[in-house]
């Protein structure tokens, strides 16, 4: 039984207001509602509950030609950071929960993640391509400091010499340096910050459980630092809200030593629209319509423009003003906005099996 938040409330720590059903839920009624009438007070703060996630394969495969990468991995569904925007959200509805409240608050970890993964990279036919690691939910989201899943997992990747790719909204990738530096060396690895604004009262209503902007530039700067290639995606951009960052947040990464840099317009699929509406009319209700509107101007007249090629950047004046904006920030800052120098595949060795026969190496 999921509880149901009635109304619009804003929780400590959280970015979504509300709790709607998800797209695939039959029974929109639930069992029981909570109506706050037993309460003086309506409560501040949710829980968070985490629960274990076993599957036979933690690596998925994408198709999408807006993405770099074929393979991923998400070390956990459901992410606490609780951006009030994130693209991932109605992949909770898959489970029959929410893409609101749910999504941040009824977090899974996948279980065995780096046994499974060994599994899969020693299988005869793996083809090793560089996985990304963040394409769904935050790899370092809060949970991470005391399941270390995502940790399990650069140890497999570490020790097959396997390339990965990162990325995250969080300093505490700091913590796994000693395998990435190393990785470095190798061309195995690569990390990308996400710095949305270098605001911090917006950040702390649009982002509430990432880390500071600040934290965040200093992330890029120590891994830059210990030679790791580091890159900063401002994502996603919204238009009359921090789209005006832009060039001071390519800027800054610049100082911290970045490589590269990119860039993601808001993207608003399926319930993200309703829950982001909800979210702008409540921190930002003299300017919710005019973002809005601009949004529709970028989406030809739509929430959102699922088409591949158009849904990062959109369509329109505005769309090809931010482009050409970020174009020349990157030429002025010397920041690479297109082909990055490609992680290594040929220094890969699958795991062995247990009872496999010993490889002589001739």
């Amino acid at each position: 039984m999921r509880r149901t938040i009635v109304g619009r409330h804003a929780f400590t720590g959280r970015g979504a207001l509300s709790n709607p059903p998800g797209r695939f839920d039959k029974q929109r009624v639930v069992d029981a509602v909570d109506d706050g009438w037993y309460l003086e007070e309506e409560p501040e703060s949710i829980d968070t509950t985490l629960e274990p996630e076993r599957a036979r394969e933690v690596i998925t495969t994408n198709d999408s030609p807006d993405f770099h990468f074929e393979q991923s991995i998400n070390p956990y569904r459901g992410c606490s950071t609780g951006c009030s925007y994130c693209y991932a959200r109605p992949s909770h509805a898959y489970m029959g929960l929410s893409p609101g409240l749910d999504f941040e608050t009824r977090l899974f970890y996948k279980a065995d993640a780096a046994k499974t993964l060994e599994a899969q990279l020693a299988r005869p036919g793996y083809v090793c391509k560089p996985i990304l690691l963040g394409a769904n939910t935050d790899p370092y989201q809060p949970a991470e400091r005391r399941m270390r899943v995502t940790r399990s997992i650069l140890e497999v990747l570490a020790r097959t010499d396997h390339p990965v790719a990162i990325t995250t909204k969080h300093a505490l990738v700091l913590r796994d340096l000693d395998l990435l530096a190393p990785m470095a060396g190798k061309r195995l690895v690569s990390v990308a910050v996400s710095v949305t604004t270098q605001d911090g009262e917006l950040k702390r209503a649009m982002e509430p459980r990432a880390a500071s902007p600040q934290a965040r530039l200093r992330a890029l700067a120590a891994l830059s630092a210990a030679g790791v290639p580091t890159g900063v995606l401002v994502a996603p951009v919204i238009p009359a809200l921090n789209d005006h960052e832009l060039e001071a947040i390519l800027a800054a990464a610049a100082q911290a030593g970045v490589h590269w840099a990119g860039y993601v317009l808001l993207r608003l699929p399926y319930e993200i629209k309703d829950l982001f509406r909800e979210w702008l009319e409540e921190h930002y209700p003299q300017r919710a319509a005019h973002v809005m509107s601009l949004i529709r101007d970028m989406r030809g007249g739509r929430d959102n423009d699922p088409r591949f090629g158009t849904r990062m950047r959109g369509t329109g004046p505005y769309a090809e003003l931010l482009r050409e904006r970020f174009r020349i920030a990157c030429r002025r800052l010397n920041l690479d906005s297109g082909t990055r120098d490609p992680l290594k595949i040929a220094l890969f060795r699958p795991p062995a099996t247990p009872g496999a026969q010993l490889r002589l190496g001739l």
